[in-house]
Protein backbone atom coordinates (compact mmCIF):
# COMPACT_ATOMS: atom_id res chain seq x y z
CA UNK A 1 0.00 0.00 0.00
CA UNK A 2 1.18 3.38 -0.37
CA UNK A 3 -0.10 6.62 0.91
CA UNK A 4 0.93 10.02 -0.78
CA UNK A 5 -0.02 12.34 2.01
CA UNK A 6 -0.29 11.89 4.99
CA UNK A 7 -1.62 14.12 8.46
CA UNK A 8 -3.90 16.67 6.51
CA UNK A 9 -7.18 15.26 6.33
CA UNK A 10 -9.48 14.80 9.51
CA UNK A 11 -11.22 11.85 8.92
CA UNK A 12 -14.27 10.58 11.20
CA UNK A 13 -13.56 7.41 13.04
CA UNK A 14 -11.38 7.13 9.70
CA UNK A 15 -14.27 7.27 7.67
CA UNK A 16 -13.69 9.36 4.32
CA UNK A 17 -16.88 11.39 2.94
CA UNK A 18 -15.76 10.55 -0.30
CA UNK A 19 -13.54 7.30 -2.00
CA UNK A 20 -13.19 7.72 -5.33
CA UNK A 21 -11.99 4.58 -7.75
CA UNK A 22 -9.90 5.64 -10.51
CA UNK A 23 -6.89 8.21 -10.93
CA UNK A 24 -7.34 9.48 -13.82
CA UNK A 25 -8.50 13.21 -15.32
CA UNK A 26 -12.22 12.73 -13.95
CA UNK A 27 -11.40 10.96 -10.78
CA UNK A 28 -8.72 13.69 -9.90
CA UNK A 29 -11.28 16.40 -10.85
CA UNK A 30 -13.59 14.97 -8.58
CA UNK A 31 -11.20 14.91 -5.91
CA UNK A 32 -10.50 18.72 -6.14
CA UNK A 33 -14.07 19.39 -6.07
CA UNK A 34 -14.17 17.12 -3.12
CA UNK A 35 -11.63 18.86 -0.94
CA UNK A 36 -13.14 22.03 -1.98
CA UNK A 37 -16.41 21.52 -0.47
CA UNK A 38 -14.79 20.71 2.63
CA UNK A 39 -15.13 16.66 1.93
CA UNK A 40 -12.34 14.29 3.37
CA UNK A 41 -11.16 12.20 0.48
CA UNK A 42 -9.47 9.23 -0.63
CA UNK A 43 -8.10 8.65 -4.62
CA UNK A 44 -7.39 5.02 -5.17
CA UNK A 45 -5.78 3.86 -8.09
CA UNK A 46 -4.55 0.75 -9.41
CA UNK A 47 -1.53 1.92 -11.67
CA UNK A 48 -0.96 5.31 -13.03
CA UNK A 49 -2.31 8.24 -12.35
CA UNK A 50 -3.81 10.47 -15.59
CA UNK A 51 -4.79 7.26 -17.11
CA UNK A 52 -4.65 6.80 -21.16
CA UNK A 53 -3.86 10.24 -21.68
CA UNK A 54 -0.39 9.75 -19.97
CA UNK A 55 0.65 8.20 -22.96
CA UNK A 56 0.10 10.86 -25.36
CA UNK A 57 3.29 13.06 -26.08
CA UNK A 58 1.42 16.07 -27.27
CA UNK A 59 -2.46 17.47 -26.26
CA UNK A 60 -3.26 20.40 -27.85
CA UNK A 61 -7.39 20.10 -26.74
CA UNK A 62 -7.39 20.62 -23.34
CA UNK A 63 -8.95 23.90 -22.30
CA UNK A 64 -6.05 26.53 -20.81
CA UNK A 65 -3.02 24.50 -22.62
CA UNK A 66 -2.01 25.23 -26.32
CA UNK A 67 0.32 22.24 -26.29
CA UNK A 68 1.29 19.79 -23.09
CA UNK A 69 2.32 16.63 -22.91
CA UNK A 70 -0.67 14.06 -21.06
CA UNK A 71 2.24 12.96 -18.92
CA UNK A 72 2.49 16.51 -17.57
CA UNK A 73 -1.16 17.23 -17.34
CA UNK A 74 -1.63 14.21 -14.99
CA UNK A 75 1.17 15.68 -12.98
CA UNK A 76 -0.47 18.71 -12.81
CA UNK A 77 -3.74 17.08 -12.03
CA UNK A 78 -2.36 14.94 -9.18
CA UNK A 79 -0.29 17.62 -7.83
CA UNK A 80 -3.62 19.77 -8.22
CA UNK A 81 -5.16 17.15 -6.29
CA UNK A 82 -2.54 16.45 -3.25
CA UNK A 83 -2.70 20.52 -2.42
CA UNK A 84 -5.65 20.20 -2.00
CA UNK A 85 -5.51 17.56 0.47
CA UNK A 86 -6.81 14.87 -0.91
CA UNK A 87 -5.46 11.24 0.38
CA UNK A 88 -4.21 8.88 -2.51
CA UNK A 89 -3.96 5.25 -2.37
CA UNK A 90 -2.01 2.77 -5.22
CA UNK A 91 -4.03 -0.69 -4.87
CA UNK A 92 -6.51 -2.26 -7.44
CA UNK A 93 -9.96 -2.18 -6.05
CA UNK A 94 -11.55 -5.70 -6.36
CA UNK A 95 -14.94 -5.28 -5.11
CA UNK A 96 -17.25 -2.11 -3.28
CA UNK A 97 -20.30 -3.08 -1.51
CA UNK A 98 -23.28 -0.84 0.00
CA UNK A 99 -23.43 -1.62 3.80
CA UNK A 100 -26.17 0.73 5.39
CA UNK A 101 -25.51 4.07 4.57
CA UNK A 102 -21.80 3.08 4.19
CA UNK A 103 -19.57 1.64 0.85
CA UNK A 104 -16.90 -1.11 1.92
CA UNK A 105 -14.38 -1.17 -0.56
CA UNK A 106 -11.62 -3.92 -0.43
CA UNK A 107 -8.99 -4.40 -2.52
CA UNK A 108 -6.62 -7.01 -4.08
CA UNK A 109 -3.65 -5.72 -1.17
CA UNK A 110 -5.68 -6.72 1.64
CA UNK A 111 -6.78 -3.44 2.48
CA UNK A 112 -10.76 -2.35 3.70
CA UNK A 113 -11.53 1.80 3.42
CA UNK A 114 -15.13 2.82 4.33
CA UNK A 115 -16.79 6.00 3.04
CA UNK A 116 -20.21 7.83 2.65
CA UNK A 117 -19.85 8.10 -0.82
CA UNK A 118 -18.51 6.73 -3.61
CA UNK A 119 -17.51 8.03 -6.63
CA UNK A 120 -16.95 5.27 -9.61
CA UNK A 121 -13.94 6.68 -12.27
CA UNK A 122 -12.49 3.25 -13.30
CA UNK A 123 -11.87 3.69 -16.90
CA UNK A 124 -11.01 2.08 -19.67
CA UNK A 125 -8.87 -0.95 -21.18
CA UNK A 126 -7.78 -1.42 -24.41
CA UNK A 127 -9.83 -3.69 -26.89
CA UNK A 128 -8.14 -6.35 -28.81
CA UNK A 129 -9.37 -8.23 -31.64
CA UNK A 130 -9.93 -11.64 -30.91
CA UNK A 131 -7.86 -13.81 -33.41
CA UNK A 132 -5.88 -16.64 -32.58
CA UNK A 133 -2.92 -16.33 -30.69
CA UNK A 134 -3.23 -12.63 -30.13
CA UNK A 135 -3.04 -12.94 -26.25
CA UNK A 136 0.24 -14.99 -26.32
CA UNK A 137 1.64 -12.52 -29.08
CA UNK A 138 1.38 -9.22 -26.93
CA UNK A 139 4.41 -7.88 -26.01
CA UNK A 140 5.92 -10.28 -28.73
CA UNK A 141 5.14 -7.92 -31.83
CA UNK A 142 1.83 -6.66 -30.69
CA UNK A 143 1.49 -3.42 -28.87
CA UNK A 144 -0.68 -0.51 -27.29
CA UNK A 145 1.51 2.47 -26.85
CA UNK A 146 3.72 3.96 -29.23
CA UNK A 147 4.79 5.97 -26.96
CA UNK A 148 6.39 3.07 -24.78
CA UNK A 149 7.06 0.89 -27.48
CA UNK A 150 7.73 2.76 -30.84
CA UNK A 151 11.42 3.01 -31.06
CA UNK A 152 11.69 -0.92 -30.76
CA UNK A 153 10.49 -0.52 -34.39
CA UNK A 154 12.73 2.52 -35.40
CA UNK A 155 13.27 2.14 -39.20
CA UNK A 156 11.77 -0.71 -39.38
CA UNK A 157 7.99 -1.58 -40.60
CA UNK A 158 5.32 -1.33 -38.49
CA UNK A 159 1.46 -1.74 -38.69
CA UNK A 160 -1.33 0.39 -37.09
CA UNK A 161 -5.11 -1.00 -36.98
CA UNK A 162 -7.83 1.72 -36.23
CA UNK A 163 -8.75 4.91 -37.80
CA UNK A 164 -10.34 7.42 -34.64
CA UNK A 165 -8.67 9.89 -32.60
CA UNK A 166 -6.55 7.60 -30.57
CA UNK A 167 -5.19 5.92 -33.73
CA UNK A 168 -3.89 8.61 -34.72
CA UNK A 169 -2.45 10.07 -31.84
CA UNK A 170 -0.35 6.60 -32.24
CA UNK A 171 0.40 6.80 -35.71
CA UNK A 172 1.84 10.29 -34.85
CA UNK A 173 4.31 8.87 -32.94
CA UNK A 174 5.25 6.06 -35.16
CA UNK A 175 5.52 8.07 -38.52
CA UNK A 176 8.05 9.90 -37.01
CA UNK A 177 10.45 6.77 -36.14
CA UNK A 178 8.85 3.89 -38.28
CA UNK A 179 10.65 3.42 -41.82
CA UNK A 180 7.23 2.69 -42.95
CA UNK A 181 3.80 2.72 -41.37
CA UNK A 182 0.48 1.00 -42.76
CA UNK A 183 -2.70 1.91 -41.60
CA UNK A 184 -5.36 -0.91 -42.12
CA UNK A 185 -9.25 0.80 -41.06
CA UNK A 186 -12.32 -1.69 -40.88
CA UNK A 187 -14.37 1.20 -42.31
CA UNK A 188 -14.17 2.89 -45.50
CA UNK A 189 -13.12 6.07 -44.11
CA UNK A 190 -10.96 7.48 -40.83
CA UNK A 191 -12.77 8.65 -37.68
CA UNK A 192 -9.99 10.70 -36.46
CA UNK A 193 -10.52 14.78 -36.69
CA UNK A 194 -8.71 16.56 -39.75
CA UNK A 195 -6.02 18.21 -38.15
CA UNK A 196 -4.99 14.69 -37.01
CA UNK A 197 -5.34 13.35 -40.13
CA UNK A 198 -3.59 16.10 -42.14
CA UNK A 199 -1.02 15.88 -39.40
CA UNK A 200 -0.24 12.32 -40.46
CA UNK A 201 -0.90 11.89 -43.94
CA UNK A 202 2.06 14.79 -44.50
CA UNK A 203 5.11 12.06 -43.82
CA UNK A 204 5.52 10.43 -46.98
CA UNK A 205 5.99 6.96 -45.30
CA UNK A 206 2.45 6.35 -44.79
CA UNK A 207 0.15 3.85 -46.37
CA UNK A 208 -2.91 3.60 -45.68
CA UNK A 209 -5.81 0.67 -46.68
CA UNK A 210 -9.78 1.16 -46.03
CA UNK A 211 -12.29 -1.22 -45.41
CA UNK A 212 -9.46 -3.82 -44.42
CA UNK A 213 -10.34 -6.34 -41.85
CA UNK A 214 -7.37 -7.96 -39.96
CA UNK A 215 -8.18 -11.79 -40.18
CA UNK A 216 -5.19 -13.25 -38.45
CA UNK A 217 -1.33 -12.67 -37.86
CA UNK A 218 1.88 -14.33 -39.19
CA UNK A 219 4.32 -15.79 -36.85
CA UNK A 220 7.79 -16.15 -37.38
CA UNK A 221 9.75 -17.96 -34.56
CA UNK A 222 6.88 -16.62 -32.12
CA UNK A 223 7.07 -13.33 -33.29
CA UNK A 224 4.81 -10.98 -35.07
CA UNK A 225 5.83 -10.81 -38.79
CA UNK A 226 2.43 -9.79 -40.18
CA UNK A 227 -1.21 -9.41 -40.56
CA UNK A 228 -3.34 -11.04 -43.07
CA UNK A 229 -6.39 -8.87 -43.89
CA UNK A 230 -9.68 -8.95 -46.41
CA UNK A 231 -9.60 -5.31 -48.47
CA UNK A 232 -12.59 -5.54 -50.62
CA UNK A 233 -12.97 -9.20 -50.69
CA UNK A 234 -9.34 -9.63 -51.49
CA UNK A 235 -7.37 -11.27 -48.84
CA UNK A 236 -3.95 -10.10 -48.46
CA UNK A 237 -0.87 -9.97 -46.35
CA UNK A 238 0.87 -6.90 -44.70
CA UNK A 239 3.92 -8.04 -44.10
CA UNK A 240 6.08 -6.00 -40.65
CA UNK A 241 8.02 -5.99 -38.13
CA UNK A 242 5.54 -5.32 -35.46
CA UNK A 243 1.48 -4.73 -34.69
CA UNK A 244 -0.07 -1.75 -32.66
CA UNK A 245 -3.77 -2.03 -32.17
CA UNK A 246 -6.07 0.72 -31.31
CA UNK A 247 -9.34 -0.69 -31.87
CA UNK A 248 -11.02 0.95 -29.19
CA UNK A 249 -11.38 0.52 -25.47
CA UNK A 250 -13.28 -1.34 -22.92
CA UNK A 251 -15.05 -0.17 -19.58
CA UNK A 252 -13.19 -1.52 -16.25
CA UNK A 253 -16.87 -1.78 -14.85
CA UNK A 254 -17.72 -5.10 -14.26
CA UNK A 255 -16.63 -5.49 -9.95
CA UNK A 256 -19.34 -2.49 -9.81
CA UNK A 257 -22.31 -3.35 -12.09
CA UNK A 258 -24.75 -4.28 -8.84
CA UNK A 259 -24.29 -0.75 -8.21
CA UNK A 260 -24.17 1.09 -10.46
CA UNK A 261 -25.57 -0.87 -13.55
CA UNK A 262 -24.44 -1.08 -17.41
CA UNK A 263 -25.77 -0.58 -20.65
CA UNK A 264 -25.39 -2.76 -23.42
CA UNK A 265 -21.51 -2.36 -23.70
CA UNK A 266 -20.44 -2.34 -20.42
CA UNK A 267 -20.54 1.27 -19.62
CA UNK A 268 -22.16 2.48 -16.61
CA UNK A 269 -25.44 3.74 -16.85
CA UNK A 270 -25.52 7.63 -15.92
CA UNK A 271 -25.71 10.74 -17.69
CA UNK A 272 -23.72 14.28 -16.92
CA UNK A 273 -25.03 13.91 -13.23
CA UNK A 274 -23.07 10.98 -12.49
CA UNK A 275 -25.79 9.58 -10.57
CA UNK A 276 -27.03 5.74 -10.93
CA UNK A 277 -29.27 3.22 -9.15
CA UNK A 278 -27.71 3.37 -6.09
CA UNK A 279 -28.05 6.15 -3.90
CA UNK A 280 -24.62 7.49 -2.74
CA UNK A 281 -22.80 6.02 -5.88
CA UNK A 282 -21.95 8.56 -8.30
CA UNK A 283 -19.52 7.98 -12.24
CA UNK A 284 -17.69 9.92 -14.03
CA UNK A 285 -15.67 9.21 -17.05
CA UNK A 286 -14.68 7.44 -19.89
CA UNK A 287 -16.14 4.47 -17.90
CA UNK A 288 -19.76 6.10 -18.34
CA UNK A 289 -22.32 6.07 -20.91
CA UNK A 290 -21.75 9.37 -23.35
CA UNK A 291 -21.41 10.22 -26.99
CA UNK A 292 -17.73 12.27 -26.80
CA UNK A 293 -15.09 10.89 -24.53
CA UNK A 294 -12.13 13.29 -24.11
CA UNK A 295 -9.78 15.06 -21.14
CA UNK A 296 -12.32 17.55 -21.02
CA UNK A 297 -15.47 15.35 -20.73
CA UNK A 298 -13.61 13.40 -18.14
CA UNK A 299 -13.25 16.39 -15.89
CA UNK A 300 -16.22 17.87 -16.45
CA UNK A 301 -17.81 14.63 -15.21
CA UNK A 302 -15.60 14.44 -12.07
CA UNK A 303 -17.17 17.85 -11.18
CA UNK A 304 -20.64 17.03 -12.05
CA UNK A 305 -20.00 14.03 -9.64
CA UNK A 306 -18.22 15.41 -6.82
CA UNK A 307 -20.52 18.12 -6.35
CA UNK A 308 -23.69 15.53 -6.43
CA UNK A 309 -21.69 13.63 -4.23
CA UNK A 310 -21.50 16.92 -1.61
CA UNK A 311 -25.09 17.64 -1.84
CA UNK A 312 -26.31 13.90 -1.11
CA UNK A 313 -23.94 14.40 2.18
CA UNK A 314 -25.20 17.37 3.11
CA UNK A 315 -28.84 15.92 2.62
CA UNK A 316 -27.74 12.64 4.80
Amino acid sequence: MMNLLHGFIQKENNMYDIIIIGGGPAGLTAAVYGRRNGKSVLVIEKSVFGGQIVNTPKVENIPGFAEISGDEFADKLLDQALGQGAEIMIENVTEAEKSGDIFIVRTEEGSTYEGKSLILATGTVHRVLGLPGEEDLIGSGIHFCAVCDGDLYRDKTVVLIGGGNSAFVEANTLVQTAAKLIMLQDMPYFTADAKSQETVFSHHNVETHLSATVTGYVVEDGQVAGVTYIENGKEKIALCDGVFLAVGLIPNNGPFAHLAGLDGRGYFDADESGLTKTAGVFVAGDCRSKALRQVATACSDGANAAINACNYLSRR
